[in-house]
C-alpha cells in the first residue's frame, strides 16, 4: 500500500516567512488589485462550472454523501453518549469555557501590554504555524489559540466517550481530525498572516494563479485531484523506472520483467518481486540513486518483478485465488523456464507480501498431499517489506473497514467492476492530510505556486484502480475477519495454515509506518513455521523500505527471533545506523551463495516482449 509520503522541501518552503513583513501602504495597488479580483472572479467561475457541469448533467456519481453519512452517524454516537447525561454535558462545555475564558484572560493582559504565557501551544513539529506572526501578531496568535483549544476539546469529546467501542472510537477520532484539520485558519487567506502577506504583496495575483491552478485539476468528470508534484517533470521510463531490462512474459494480470544483468557473474538463485497492487512497482525503481532493484543488479542478483495491471471492469471477476495463480505461481514457472532454477528467492512488498504470504501456505498446504509441490521446492526464502500476515494491530486504514461501509463499498465496485484509482488515494492522502492534502491547497491554490517536483509524491499520486472480486476478499478475509492466521482463509479448495510454511523469512518492519505498524507485523512474522529474521527499520512504510546505502538517513535495529511484544524485543535488539539492504543481502548469501554466469533477459529461451519498465505500468487510474 501506498504510504502517505511527507516531502519535507516543499513543507519548509510553504511555511517560510518573508524576511521583511510587507503592509498594504508599502505594496497594495489598488487598481490592480481590483483587475486581479475580477480576473479571479471570471477564473473561479470557469473552476465552478467544470466542477459542476458533469453533476448537472448525471455524469459524475454522488459518492461522497456515503462518507458523510457514515461521519454523522459515527460522531452521533459520540454525542449521544455525552447528551445522554446532562451533568457529564455540562461538565464538558464548562471545561471549553474555561479554555476561552483564560484565552480572553491572557488575551487582555498582552493587549494591555502585560506578559501573558499561552493558554495552548502547536506541537512543535505543526508546520501549519511556523510563520512568526502566529505567535507575535497578538489577532493572529488568539486565532491559532482559539482554533487550538476546539480542537482538542472535539478530541476530549472522543477519547472520553466511554461506551464507544474500540473501532467506533478510531473511526470517530479520524473524522474529528478531518474536520478539525479542514476549519484551521492556516487554510484561509484572511486568517493565515502568511497567505495575507502574500496576497497583498502580489496585488491578488497569487489567488488568480491558484484558480488557474484549481481549474486545470479537476478532471472532465468533475474531481480534483490536488497536484502533490509537478507533474511534468517526471515520466516513468524517462526518469523513473529506467533500470534496463525487458518484459519477459505477460498475462491477464501481470507483466514479468528480468532485468539485466551488471555483474559477469550473479547468485545463482534469482530473485522475484511481488509488489503491492494497490499501486505501482516502480517505488522500488525510483531514481537510480533510490533505486532497490538498480541496487540489487549491481550486487550481482538476477531480479524478476512483477508489474500488475491498472485494472478495469474486464478483471472485475478477477479474485485473489486469480492473483496469485497469474501472478506469482506463474511468475516462478517462467523463471524456472528461462534461468534452468527451480527455486526462487522471493520478496513481497505490503499487500504484495500478504499475497506471497498466501501463495507459500497454498503450495506448503498442498505439499501436504503432494510433496513434489512443497513450498521449499520452488521458494528458496521469503522476504516481507512492510506486510501484514495478522491484521490485529492493523493500521489506520482499519478505520474504512465495517461492515457497512464493505456493503456500500461492494456495491460501488459492483456499478463499474472496479474501485477508482481516486477513492484510494483520497483515502491514503486523508490519513495524514496536514502532510498530503491542505499544504497543497495552500501552496496551489492559495498560493498558487506549482509544488515541488519529487519522485516519492509524484508515484503517490500515480494511482492505480482495484478489481472488484479481489479487493473485496482481501478486505474481508484480511481486515475485518482476519482469517490467515486464524487458519480460517480457505484458497483453490485448501485451508491455508502459515505454520506449515518453513522456508526463511526476512521479515522487514518500518517504525514509524501507519499503513502496516510495526507491531502488527511483528505479531504475524511470529507465525510463520520455519526461521525468521526479524529487522526494523527507521521512518515510515516508504522511506523506510526505500533507504538507499549510500544515503545512510536511517537506522535499524536486528535480534532474535520476533516473541512476545515488540517493545521488549526492541530493548535488546541492536541498532546499526545506515540502510538495511546490506544486512538482507548477508542474509540472502548465507543460504546460497552459489553463483553463475549472468543471464540475460528471456535467456535465449523466452522472447522479450518489450523493454522494462512495460506498458502496463504506464496505464493511468
Amino acid at each position: 500500500m501506498a504510504e502517505p509520503v511527507r516531502d519535507k522541501r516543499s513543507s519548509e518552503t510553504m511555511n517560510k516567512a518573508p524576511e521583511k513583513p510587507v503592509t498594504p501602504n508599502e505594496s497594495v495597488n489598488l487598481e490592480v488589485f481590483a483587475g486581479n479580483l475580477a480576473r479571479l472572479v471570471e477564473v473561479g467561475g470557469k473552476a465552478l462550472s467544470a466542477y459542476l457541469k458533469p453533476r448537472e448533467e448525471g455524469e459524475a456519481k454522488h459518492e461522497m454523501s456515503d462518507e458523510v453519512a457514515d461521519a454523522v452517524k459515527t460522531l452521533g454516537k459520540v454525542a449521544e453518549y455525552w447528551l445522554s447525561d446532562p451533568a457529564r454535558a455540562v461538565e464538558l462545555q464548562t471545561s471549553l469555557g474555561r479554555a476561552y475564558l483564560d484565552l480572553w484572560g491572557a488575551a487582555a493582559k498582552r493587549l494591555a501590554g502585560e506578559p501573558a504565557e499561552p493558554v495552548v501551544a502547536p506541537d512543535p513539529r505543526d508546520r501549519r504555524f511556523a510563520d512568526p506572526d502566529w505567535s507575535s501578531n497578538q489577532f493572529f496568535d488568539f486565532l491559532k489559540q482559539a482554533y487550538l483549544l476546539g480542537a482538542h476539546w472535539a478530541d476530549r469529546m472522543v477519547r472520553e466517550a466511554a461506551d464507544l467501542d474500540e473501532h467506533t472510537r478510531r473511526k470517530a477520532e479520524f473524522y474529528v481530525r478531518q474536520i478539525a484539520n479542514a476549519v484551521s485558519p492556516s487554510n484561509f487567506v484572511l486568517t493565515n498572516p502568511e497567505l495575507l502577506r502574500e496576497t497583498l504583496s502580489s496585488n491578488a495575483e497569487n489567488l488568480v494563479r491558484g484558480m488557474a491552478m484549481l481549474r486545470e485539476d479537476i478532471d472532465d468528470e468533475g474531481h480534483i485531484k490536488i497536484r502533490q508534484s509537478d507533474p511534468a517533470f517526471f515520466e516513468v521510463g524517462r526518469n523513473l523506472a529506467t533500470t534496463p531490462g525487458k518484459v519477459v512474459f505477460q498475462n491477464d494480470l501481470m507483466q514479468l520483467i528480468q532485468y539485466a544483468p551488471a555483474t559477469e557473474s550473479v547468485l545463482k538463485i534469482p530473485i522475484l518481486v511481488v509488489p503491492p497492487w494497490i499501486n505501482k512497482f516502480y517505488v522500488l525503481d525510483l531514481t537510480p540513486e533510490k533505486s532497490f532493484v538498480r541496487w540489487c543488479v549491481n550486487q550481482g542478483l538476477t531480479v524478476f518483478m512483477i508489474s500488475w495491471v491498472n485494472p478495469d471492469a474486464r478483471h472485475a471477476g478477477k479474485g485473489f485465488e486469480e492473483y496469485m495463480r497469474e501472478g506469482p505461481l506463474a511468475a516462478l514457472d517462467v523463471i524456472a523456464q528461462v534461468t534452468g532454477e527451480r527455486r526462487v528467492h522471493t520478496i513481497g512488498y505490503c499487500v504484495g507480501g500478504t499475497l506471497l504470504a498466501v501463495t507459500l501456505a497454498y503450495l506448503a498446504a498442498r505439499g501436504h498431499a503432494r510433496p513434489a509441490a512443497a513450498p521449499e521446492d520452488r521458494v528458496a526464502s521469503a522476504t516481507f517489506f512492510a506486510t501484514q500476515v495478522d491484521f490485529t494491530h492493523a493500521g489506520d486504514l482499519k478505520v474504512f473497514v465495517d461492515e457497512d461501509q464493505l456493503k456500500v463499498l461492494e456495491q460501488r465496485m459492483a456499478e463499474r467492476g472496479y474501485l477508482d484509482g481516486r477513492k484510494m488515494a483520497n483515502a491514503f492522502n486523508m490519513l495524514r492530510s496536514n502532510d498530503l492534502i491542505w499544504p497543497y491547497v495552500i501552496n496551489n491554490y492559495l498560493r498558487g505556486k506549482a509544488p515541488f517536483p519529487f519522485d516519492l509524491l509524484y508515484w503517490n499520486s500515480d494511482a492505480t484502480r482495484m478489481p472488484a472480486a479481489n479487493h473485496s476478499f482481501y478486505l474481508r478475509n484480511c481486515y475485518l475477519e482476519n482469517r490467515l492466521t486464524r487458519g480460517e482463509m480457505v484458497i483453490g479448495g485448501v485451508a491455508l495454515d502459515l505454520k506449515k510454511v518453513s522456508v526463511p523469512v526476512y521479515s522487514l518492519a518500518t517504525r514509524e509506518d501507519h499503513i502496516a505498524p510495526a507491531r502488527s507485523v511483528f505479531l504475524g512474522a511470529q507465525y510463520f513455521g520455519g526461521p525468521v529474521r526479524f529487522v526494523l527499520s527507521g521512518s515510515g512504510h516508504i522511506a523506510g523500505v526505500v533507504n538507499p546505502v549510500g544515503k545512510a538517513k536511517y537506522q535499524y535495529w536486528s535480534g532474535e527471533r520476533p516473541a512476545g511484544e515488540l517493545d521488549d524485543w526492541l530493548a535488546q535488539a541492536r541498532e546499526t545506523p545506515g540502510s538495511w539492504w546490506p544486512n538482507w543481502l548477508d542474509w540472502l548469501k548465507a543460504l546460497n551463495a552459489e553463483t553463475a554466469p549472468a543471464r540475460e533477459p528471456g535467456g535465449g529461451v523466452l522472447s522479450p516482449v518489450e523493454d522494462a519498465p512495460g506498458s502496463y505500468v504506464k496505464v493511468k487510474a
